[in-house]
């Protein structure tokens, strides 16, 4: 569990005081951790015992062991492919051995993610994107663009104004101009996180824009920003990380929305599914 997770599972049995303490390292995680003590409680308007205390309610012996725990985080939130490979052993294993370990590791992180996601924020985020008063837009970065869009192909058929960046990076500030105070959008990222994801998501929050955060257990910067954040486990011990878990957590959100906005879903699928039968265009929602 990452010190955030301790922190929002924390978070209600925390005093008033603690929960500034809390509050000051989520809005800026992990730096606001990585300072003295002292720099720490005066940057969360708090005093240096109720720090203390606070590393302890999260379940930490002192603020050594939470610091570093926050820089192995950071550590392993910045590791590229090339660091995360490991030597091939003397006698490499058979494929499918390989193939079930792959796949074993997948079918953890789809289980750890699920039992540790928290619920309540998943409620929040299904409403926000079901709320057709409001555009939405979806973000992705290098490797999760095509999850982005794969969100994106399903949503606007439930329901109307779902678009999703696209094009170079130099025209999303283009596709800022239109959102408005309160619109929604989703950005997906990961280690090694992209700034120019980083200065889209701090200029989606100063034109008031809600943002649901999909990332992975370190959190991209982007969460400082963010109304809502969503982790997935991503990281199966090999070159690459596994997308799986950001992958089925889309479509966990695309059902839900789906299913709390059927009489709209509903009018919008059949509308294309009678359009695609004119032009033999095939099955609009397939």
């Amino acid at each position: 569990m990452t010190v955030e997770q301790s922190i929002r599972d924390a978070l209600s049995q925390l005093t008033t005081a603690e929960k500034k303490a809390a509050r000051a390292l989520l809005a800026e995680y992990p730096v606001a951790g990585l300072a003295p003590v002292a720099e720490f409680a005066r940057s969360a308007g708090t005093s240096a015992p109720t720090v203390l205390r606070f590393v302890g309610r999260i379940g930490y012996a002192s603020y050594p062991a939470f610091q570093q725990a926050l820089r192995r985080e950071l550590q392993e939130s910045l590791l590229s492919p090339l660091e995360k490979g490991r030597p091939e052993p003397a006698e490499p294993p058979a494929a499918p051995s390989a193939i079930s370990e792959t796949f074993e590791r997948i079918r953890d992180n789809l289980a750890r993610t699920a039992e540790e996601l928290p619920l309540a924020e998943i409620d929040e985020a299904c409403a926000l994107l079901g709320d057709t008063r409001y555009r939405c837009t979806i973000l992705g970065g290098r490797f999760t663009d095509s999850i982005a869009a794969y969100m994106a192909s399903h949503l606007r058929i439930v329901r109307p104004g779902v678009r999703r960046f696209e094009g170079q990076v130099s025209t999303w500030w283009d596709q800022i101009l239109d959102l408005r105070v309160g619109d929604v959008a989703v950005i997906f990222d990961v280690r090694r996180y992209q700034d120019d994801i980083l200065a889209v998501a701090r200029s989606l929050a100063e034109r008031k824009v809600r943002i649901i955060l999909i990332t992975d257990q370190w959190l991209s910067p982007v969460a400082r920003h963010a109304r809502i954040v969503l982790p997935c486990r991503i990281d199966i011990g090999m070159t690459w990380d596994s997308n799986a878990a950001l992958l089925a957590l889309a479509e966990v959100v695309i059902n839900r929305v789906t299913l709390e906005s059927w009489g709209t879903a509903k009018e919008r699928i059949e509308s294309l599914e009678l359009a695609h039968a004119a032009t033999g265009g095939g099955n609009a929602a397939d």
